[in-house]
């Protein structure tokens, strides 16, 4: 039986991360072959490496591996067709995220996974250290348990720290939630407190946005391009409220690497944090930060959905109820443009 969805891809394909056979550039967008037989409800696309979940809940990975961000031992650096995580294929996964260069996965019982790197416990275990203190790189290529305590709901990987959401509504977060120096990272999961009632969370490389279900956003993290959306560039250790954004009903939220991205029920989209290759959706000419949330003018009739951003890449997606995808980057700068969407709607 044919599938109900296919997966496109284009743009670099140096790590096979583009999932089509090769590790050829593509200009325009190409259908991903080997994942014609299934059903793709979601599809997640990092800066080398990328993943696609099923209706099934199998699991499917594809691109950069040095670091076991596939979930199976490396045999070679890349890999550019999509391959099973056989690891997980007794369990339904639904729902995935990439970080710098680890990979957390949610299945339908709440239990959390992550494989790939774990030199700043990312991956929920005590990394290794040398003489002089410094982590020691240590990978873990199979996807292994984390968090065993929580039932999770959402997880979200940034640069070098994880975040997940529970079922509860509390989120929790371990790894290295700075740029490495700047903190002492945590393996053990550790609540972040002042959080309750939480609905969505995004993680960008070292910035957590959570949306409650009040409607309140809530950042913290590294702000030094304006992302957290308080009016400054002062980083903040614990979640403070973004600004600007008290009258507007918030439907999502994405985290880029240095930028944060809102949708209200309205389909108006509001963008802040850095502002350089055009990642905010402002213009060419307006290359600044933000940092406070400003509207973002979009295409004349079109009802955007839903907003997406990876923590390593210059771009911002927008997906709308016609099914166009909406993109702001810089060509130059990009590796790959995945849409990663789910099918909420």
């Amino acid at each position: 039986m044919a599938s109900a969805t296919s997966v496109i891809a284009w743009g670099s394909g140096e790590d096979g991360q583009l999932g089509l056979g090769t590790d050829e550039e593509k200009e325009l967008a190409s259908v991903v072959e080997a994942l014609e037989p299934f059903n793709v409800r979601s599809v997640v696309g990092g800066s080398r490496n990328s993943l696609a979940i099923c209706d099934d809940g199998k699991l499917f990975t594809w691109g950069w591996n040095q670091r076991g961000t596939l979930g199976h031992p490396p045999e070679t650096k890349t890999e550019s067709t999509p391959s099973l995580v056989k690891s997980l294929a007794n369990v339904k996964i639904v729902q995935a995220a990439i970080g710098g260069w680890h990979c957390l996965a949610v299945d339908d019982q709440g239990r959390a996974y992550a494989w790939g790197g774990n030199e700043y416990g990312q991956c929920g275990e005590e990394p290794s250290k040398d003489e002089t203190g410094r982590p020691v790189r240590r990978d873990i290529v199979i996807p292994k348990r984390c968090a065993p305590q929580l039932t999770v709901r959402q997880v979200a990987a940034g640069g070098t720290h994880s975040v997940v959401l529970t079922r509860e509504g509390y989120v929790w977060t371990w790894g290295q939630p700075w740029p490495p120096g700047d903190i002492k990272q945590i393996s053990v999961p550790v609540r972040v407190q002042g959080l309750e009632n939480v609905r969505l969370i995004a993680v960008g490389a070292f910035h957590n946005l959570a949306l409650k279900e009040d409607g309140t956003l809530w950042a913290w993290g590294n702000n030094e391009y304006g992302q957290l959306g308080t009016g400054d560039t002062q980083p903040r250790s614990y979640p403070i409220p973004v600004q600007g954004l008290d009258d507007l009903t918030l439907v999502d939220i994405a985290a880029g690497g240095w930028h944060s991205t809102a949708l209200t029920n309205e389909g108006e989209v509001y963008g802040w944090g850095r502002g350089e290759h055009g990642r905010l959706g402002f213009g060419d000419n307006d290359k600044s930060s933000k940092m406070l949330p400003q509207k973002v003018n979009l295409i004349a009739g079109e009802d955007i959905i839903q907003v997406k951003s990876t923590n390593h890449q210059f771009s911002t997606l927008l997906i709308a109820l016609k099914a166009l995808i909406v993109l702001f980057f810089s060509g130059l700068l990009w590796r790959n443009s995945f849409s990663h969407f789910d099918k909420r709607w």
